[in-house]
Formats: C-alpha cells, sequence, structure tokens
C-alpha cells in the first residue's frame, strides 16, 4: 500500500485550460490542451473527455493536474502533464476542478 509520503513525490496542481484543439490522430477521441499553471508555466495534454466537455466548455475551466510526471507521446502529440478526471459507468470522464476559483498553479493539499 503506498504511503503518504510516496504520494506527497506528486506534483499536483491547479491550472486554467487557455487553449482546446481536437486531436484527429488519436484513436480514442480527445481533445489537446494547453494548461497554464502561473509561475510552473504552460502545458500541454490529451484528455479524453470529448463525451462530457465540449471545446467552449473547457476553454478558462480550471482543472487539476499531475504535473511532474515525464512527457508522454500520444499519436504526434507530446502530453506534458495528466489532468485528473473521475471516469463513470457509462465511459464519461469527469474532471477534477475547484469549487471556487483559485489561483492557478496552487498545489493541491
Amino acid at each position: 500500500m503506498p504511503t503518504h509520503k510516496e504520494f506527497q513525490k506528486f506534483e499536483i496542481r491547479v491550472g486554467t485550460i487557455t487553449e482546446v484543439m481536437d486531436f484527429p490522430e488519436a484513436i480514442i477521441p480527445a481533445y489537446k490542451l494547453k494548461i497554464s499553471f502561473g509561475e510552473y508555466g504552460i502545458r500541454t495534454s490529451s484528455a479524453q473527455i470529448t463525451k462530457s466537455y465540449t471545446k467552449e466548455e473547457l476553454l478558462n475551466k480550471q482543472v487539476v493536474a499531475v504535473i511532474n510526471f515525464p512527457p508522454k507521446q500520444i499519436a504526434n502529440f507530446i502530453s506534458e502533464c495528466l489532468v485528473l478526471g473521475v471516469p463513470t459507468a457509462d465511459g464519461h470522464v469527469i474532471l477534477l476542478e475547484p469549487d471556487k476559483e483559485v489561483p492557478v498553479g496552487l498545489s493541491i493539499a
């Protein structure tokens, strides 16, 4: 079983989605996202959330993401962070987000 100390190795921060693009090369329908984490920079991510969100709904949405995983190539795209969400029984993913707007870059406690 993982320990609290091991969990603390994950750098989980709040970011704001600044750009949403279609990702037609993805095998499973997805969007390409650009997310601002303030002083931690802008990171890209691929997210399989097309069943749950439109591009317009995602723009300027705050999300929670792990920002210290190694980059991962997905088709012709490099994903630099892992946006966190909850998969539902019907295959949709609901994003984790603060229930109030907070400054970008804040760490999850």
